[in-house]
């Protein structure tokens, strides 16, 4: 039999708070080799149905060594959606039977992906920010609203500048200052959300770096989980050149981004974020850190047993045989 877990049924048993040590855990196995993840291929989608592709299709297997499972999972991110009330990230998540190889559940993976993600500006702040967060978000849609969930799940944090170039900033800022009770405002330009924060989350689809290095204070934690591929770029070279230390989730692939690809950075400027769980965080208070995500599916797969555990445990979901 095969748990079919919708989006509801992911929505009741994940929360942030549970999830962060499943995905810290996570790192630190993916840091000490204990996992498999094969080469993530990314394609474009569409072409045919209209002028030049409509997307990028992406498939993300892993397996942590000793889990039950393994998972694979299918990922659309369709920058456009937004303009159809839809999510730019759509996902869905298999999981398999480790032992035997054969199908336990196929859940809908999108919030999956959404809070595995956020998780990672959560441990970043709770490891390498300032004692109080003045946080800069810099997009407004529905990750940008996860990394402020993890960020404030794990720090003292005093207030939220949100800046995107379009009006969704003031729905971000409404439903982050609802959820949270923290203070929450809305700027006009992101070179302004940033000069005043020591934590900056860019969480966008740009292709064109999306604030200025120049206006960052000594000691700025910067999170970047935006760009993926040659063509997405969210940071500038000034940013990067001022970074004391750069930490990337998966250096072959962060390297080939459009983030590092404009710079004279190579693979061995980066360093294992695992490493900040390993006594290898902040040296000083005046540090720069940059921390560039693609995304790792080993915490796909982390976060989905997870869920299937916990629902299996409650009941949760509908049995089908395949």
């Amino acid at each position: 039999m095969v748990r079919i877990l919708s989006d509801s049924d992911v929505g009741s048993v994940l929360d942030v708070e549970s999830l962060l040590p499943i995905v810290r855990d996570a790192f630190i196995k993916q840091g000490r080799g204990e996992v498999e993840r094969p080469e993530r291929p990314h394609f474009p989608v569409g072409a045919g149905l209209a002028d030049g592709p409509l997307g990028t299709g992406l498939v993300m297997p892993a397996y942590i060594h000793g889990a039950a499972h393994y998972a694979t999972k299918l990922v659309g991110v369709h920058e456009k959606n937004a303009e159809r009330g839809l999510p730019t990230v759509n996902a869905q998540i298999a999981l398999t039977d480790a032992e035997t190889g054969t199908p336990s559940a196929f859940l809908a993976g999108t919030k999956i992906t959404n809070a595995r993600t956020g998780c990672i500006g959560g441990l970043a702040a709770k490891e390498l920010a300032a004692d109080r967060v003045e946080l800069a978000l810099i997009g407004a849609g529905t990750q940008a609203r996860w990394q402020a969930r993890c960020i404030a799940a794990v720090t003292d944090l005093e207030i939220i500048r949100v800046y995107s170039p379009s009006d969704s900033k003031y729905d971000c800022a409404e439903t982050l200052e609802s959820e949270l009770g923290d203070r929450v405002e809305t700027v006009e330009s992101a070179d302004d959300a940033v000069s005043e924060s020591n934590v900056v989350v860019t969480a966008t689809t740009a292709t064109e770096p999306v604030f200025s290095g120049e206006v960052l204070a000594d000691g700025t934690l910067v999170v970047a989980v935006g760009a993926y591929t040659a063509e997405t770029r969210e940071l500038d070279r000034t940013t990067i050149d001022r970074a004391d230390r750069l930490f990337a989730d998966v250096p072959e692939e962060v390297i080939e981004i459009g983030d590092l690809r404009a710079t004279g950075c190579t693979e061995d400027d980066l360093v294992l974020f695992s490493d900040v769980f390993e006594d290898k965080g902040r040296k000083s208070e005046s540090e720069i850190i940059v921390v560039e995500s693609v995304g790792t599916a080993v915490l796909d797969a982390a976060a989905s047993e997870h869920v299937y555990e916990r629902a299996s445990e409650n009941g949760i979901g509908e049995e089908v045989e395949l």
